[in-house]
């Protein structure tokens, strides 16, 4: 008895002299960590979804509101903690099924890979506040489903001015529908770098227009002398006079929105066939025009033009292949046939 009585009193005294080292007070064994026990309850998804999307820009709010709401609908009143990756898993895959059939539809997989991405948006901020531990993020551990090659291609010569005719020639304001085309031909920029144009982002004298476009990022973007003029008379003509206004507007002075977008390339299809078949959209512009720029100058030049040049892979990334503005603004004048004012001569 005396013997394990002994041997129990020098474990404990090495057990102390060990957490003494450690900077541990035994107390702290027997209680929670304080972390835990201040860290405050999951919200439910219903208070959540308004708090991220006060937190994300304006864009990203835009795009993932949708798929925001099929997840509240799916899980009402639920905490985040107590939703499953296989309930985001299983409602990624309703959302696939019942994606609305367009055109160009790739059998709902962009509205799975878009679901999820809504998703992790949310709980990514979640993390962030310390709501909950990474460890318990139920959206990372959910696969978004693997992509298919993408189907655009650039439009052959030839077409681009079968589309520039049809949008030129019918439609209820064919000048503002030339002129957003003619914007993005020559701009390769995407439909909300188009609708996020203010008068304050053209310099005239320069011949450039300031694209803010996905991911909050900005660009001058080099563009030929009429068409910096025909947008000035356009702000000129439909603006209210304030700068910081959108630019392209109906012809009563409304700014436009994504949904005229639809209606060109709605026209647009009715009218040529091959278009209709392979569902042309503004985007196939933005690749007509970079596949283009690409093949005559280069893809450092192609992804300054798009707007990617510090983005990619180490070769195009690298100083020797960086593309400047005034390389961009030789590729436009080549495109366009007309002098810009950075070229070179």
């Amino acid at each position: 008895m005396t013997e394990t009585t002994t041997t129990n009193s020098a474990d404990l005294e090495a057990a102390r002299l060990l957490l003494s080292r450690l900077g541990v007070n035994p107390a702290d064994l027997l209680n929670e960590p304080a972390e835990n026990g201040d860290r405050k309850p999951a919200p439910t998804i219903n208070e959540w979804i308004p708090v991220v999307a006060g937190l994300v820009s304006p864009s990203t709010a835009a795009s993932y509101g949708s798929y925001w709401k099929k997840a509240e609908a799916a899980w009402n009143g639920r905490r985040m903690d107590t939703i499953t990756a296989s309930e985001i898993k299983t409602q990624a895959e309703i959302v696939r099924r019942t994606a609305r059939v367009r055109r160009n539809s790739r059998g709902g997989r962009n509205a799975a890979e878009n679901f999820i991405a809504a998703v992790r948006c949310l709980y990514k901020h979640l993390v962030n506040d310390q709501r909950i531990d990474d460890r318990n993020n139920p959206a990372i551990r959910v696969t978004k489903p693997r992509r298919n090659p993408s189907t655009r291609r650039g439009l052959a010569n030839d077409r681009l001015i079968e589309l520039s005719d049809v949008v030129a020639g019918t439609g209820n304001d064919p000048e503002l529908d030339a002129l957003i085309c003619r914007l993005h031909v020559e701009t390769a920029c995407r439909r909300g770098g188009a609708l996020a144009l203010r008068p304050r982002d053209l310099d005239e004298k320069q011949c450039l227009v300031l694209l803010r476009e996905k991911g909050e990022t900005e660009r001058w973007q080099p563009v030929s002398p009429t068409l910096i003029r025909h947008l000035l008379a356009h702000a000129e003509e439909r603006g209210d006079g304030d700068r910081d206004g959108q630019l392209l507007r109906y012809a009563d002075g409304k700014p436009i929105t994504e949904r005229r977008y639809d209606y060109i390339f709605n026209r647009v299809q009715d009218e040529l066939d091959w278009a209709k078949a392979m569902g042309v959209t503004a985007h196939w512009l933005r690749h007509t025009t970079l596949t283009w720029v690409e093949r005559r100058f280069g893809i450092g030049i192609a992804r300054a033009y798009a707007g990617h040049a510090d983005s990619g892979s180490d070769l195009t990334t690298t100083t020797y292949v960086k593309a400047d503005i005034t390389e961009v603004a030789s590729a436009l004048s080549a495109l366009t046939g007309e002098p810009h004012p950075l070229a070179p001569a």
